[in-house]
């Protein structure tokens, strides 16, 4: 017991720093390497941060050694229990948290540290430790992943030939809350691993990993993320079944779904690292936003087309106008004929020579005519004339062009087109994904 008594009352100075300074070595300082087994038992996973990449855990860590300079002799063979205080006067393996952010041990009421010794030596050194942690993760799946992460400890200064660190019980070490819980992960697995880490500088160490694998909840983004962006997509699609001449209306829809998925994209990518490669969620994003902006580049299309169609309607009526023959002709009985949109050939129009041309008069007019003249009646002729090859084209081209200046085909396309090549696309991505 003579290990525990203070260094005061000792004959002189250099036998005080002595004596004080071998109670801080480690056991058989020229002997062999000492082992030091480590358990764990997780009390919470606090946090997995994305955009900071890492997590907060706490922890109880055991050590377990044997130390026989503090053997005692004891009648009933029980341990000796002690507080944080008797640490600071012996020795303690110098484990430390590798990769590790901010740690602290917990000294709420008192620092939460234990020491328990038994007759033969055997010491159990425990403590209560919080600790923020690196974690390298991977995105590239996001928000369909599942992260693995590990906690690493390794002795600070001692190397693999004067301390070997271990796991006392194998994966038994290693021991969880069954209450511990995520809001956005599933905890998969914990499991423990062992090897060596090389300084350069300084050698080999003996290095412990508590690893935890993490799978994802999907259903939260289903909500935020995947079903508000698939709803705009088909909010799109509206405009495939409104009239083409309705501008306004079409042209605010497209524009009011196109910066609601701009702004979703947004949201998504402020609570997450700015990574160099794309994830899963952005695939799926930016092509839902590639659909709809095509849906306003459709009207755009409709719209560009019904203008050019109207225009060359304009100028086939003013042709016709333009190649018609008005005449009249007199007969001797009364009877009024019309022929409108009828082909005729020169021939025809020859045969008409010997009537006398006059202008055409409205039948309003004509009907006074007939009620203050006695001249004979006239039969009214309107003929259009032109040449069977100029017909014969003209069906041609508006056949051949009848899809694309038929705007109503247009809309009629692409309400099976862009709704198709949506389930298509949702069927590879989910397909791949999940």
């Amino acid at each position: 017991m003579g290990y525990f008594s203070c260094c005061c009352g000792l004959s002189g100075p250099w036998e005080v720093f002595w004596v004080c300074f071998t109670r801080r070595m480690k056991p058989s300082v020229h002997g062999p390497a000492i082992p030091v087994g480590v358990d764990v038992q997780v009390e919470s996973l606090d946090s997995i941060s994305e955009v900071d990449m890492d997590f907060t855990m706490t922890l109880y860590l055991r050590h377990y050694w044997k130390d026989e300079r503090l053997s005692f002799t004891s009648s009933t063979n029980k341990s000796m229990t002690f507080d944080g205080r008797l640490v600071k006067k012996i020795w303690v393996p110098d484990v430390f948290f590798v990769h590790s952010k901010r740690s602290f041990i917990h000294d709420t009421t008192t620092d939460n540290i234990m020491l328990r010794v038994f007759p033969d030596g055997h010491v159990l050194y425990s403590l209560r430790v919080t600790v923020t942690a690196a974690c390298n993760m991977d995105f590239s799946r996001f928000p369909l992943d599942s992260q693995t992460c590990s906690l690493e400890l390794e002795s600070y200064a001692y190397t693999d030939e004067d301390l070997m660190l271990y796991w006392k019980s194998g994966d038994e070490s290693l021991s969880i809350d069954d209450r511990i819980s995520l809001s956005q992960f599933l905890i998969q697995k914990f499991h423990t691993t062992s090897r060596l880490a090389f300084y350069s500088s300084t050698g080999w160490y003996n290095r412990l990993y508590i690893n935890f694998t993490l799978r994802r909840h999907i259903f939260f983004f289903l909500l935020q993320t995947y079903f508000p962006a698939t709803l705009m997509v088909m909010l799109s699609w509206v405009s495939f079944w409104i009239d083409r001449r309705a501008v306004p209306a079409r042209v605010s829809l497209g524009i009011t779904t196109v910066l609601t998925m701009s702004t979703i994209i947004t949201g998504v990518n402020a609570s997450m690292p700015r990574v160099s490669y794309i994830k899963a969620v952005d695939i799926y994003l930016w092509v839902s936003f590639v659909f709809v902006f095509l849906s306003v580049l459709e009207y755009a299309a409709v719209n560009y087309l019904s203008t050019v169609q109207d225009r060359r309607e304009r100028k086939m009526r003013e042709r016709v106008r333009s190649q018609s023959l008005p005449c009249t002709c007199g007969i001797s009985q009364t009877r009024t004929m019309t022929m409108l949109d009828g082909t005729y050939s020169e021939a025809d129009t020859n045969s008409l020579a010997g009537y006398t041309e006059e202008p055409i008069v409205p039948e309003e007019v004509q009907a006074d005519m007939h009620e203050v003249s006695d001249k004979p009646d006239h039969m009214v002729v309107h003929l259009s004339v032109s040449s069977e090859s100029t017909t014969t084209k003209k069906k041609k081209s508006l056949r051949t062009l009848n899809i694309i200046q038929n705007t109503h085909a247009i809309d009629k396309y692409s309400r099976m087109i862009f709704p198709g090549s949506y389930i298509f696309f949702n069927l590879i991505y989910w397909s791949v994904y999940c």
